[in-house]
């Protein structure tokens, strides 16, 4: 083999991997765009998150939210609201999950597994309706929460279905107490 074929192999080679290395940037030009464009925008990213200043909701009463496209009741529930909610037996419940997305999947619907703060005055829940994604009413159905009129269902004073065809409670999602007048949702 003379130093001629020898030199001519290298730069074969070399021609190869030049090839082969413009190949795959132009490919990583062409995809990375349609990749980038599957990532959420800045609007949606600047929603994945909202606080809400709960300090004019009095006990009683609660505020409803838009986030991420869907209603959020935030619920400032009265000491008789917490005390019928806590009294309420877990067994007798058609879903005894808690459906917390703070807490395991499998925790049980205890009322303090559905409320937030020390006391349990506040509650934080999706409000649309689990049967078929209506928006129920507050203060309102046979168990005081809240009633779902387009199919009849009823949720008590945590958001747990007591009556009627919605297969699940209403979702809590997650949430906390950033200062005390304060929740931050996602």
């Amino acid at each position: 083999m003379s130093h001629e074929e020898d030199h001519a192999g290298t730069r074969r080679d070399f021609l190869y991997y030049a090839t082969a290395g413009a190949g795959i940037v132009t490919t990583g030009a062409v995809v990375w765009p349609l990749v980038n464009q599957m990532n959420p925008s800045a609007d949606v990213q600047a929603l994945s998150s909202i606080r809400v200043d709960v300090s004019g909701v009095s006990a009683g009463t609660q505020l409803t939210v838009k986030w991420l496209g869907k209603p959020v009741f935030i619920r400032r529930r009265t000491e008789e609201e917490i005390t019928a909610a806590r009294e309420t037996d877990v067994s007798s419940l058609p879903d005894g999950l808690a459906r917390n997305d703070n807490l395991p999947p499998d925790a049980p619907a205890t009322d303090e597994n559905r409320s937030f703060g020390e006391t349990g005055e506040w509650l934080v829940e999706m409000g649309v309706c689990t049967h078929l994604g209506c928006v129920p009413l507050g203060n309102a159905g046979d168990f005081g929460g809240w009633f779902c009129p387009c199919h009849g269902s009823h949720y008590d004073t945590a958001g747990r279905i007591r009556k009627g065809p919605a297969p699940e409670n209403l979702p809590v999602p997650i949430a906390e107490f950033v200062d005390e007048t304060t929740i931050q949702l996602g």
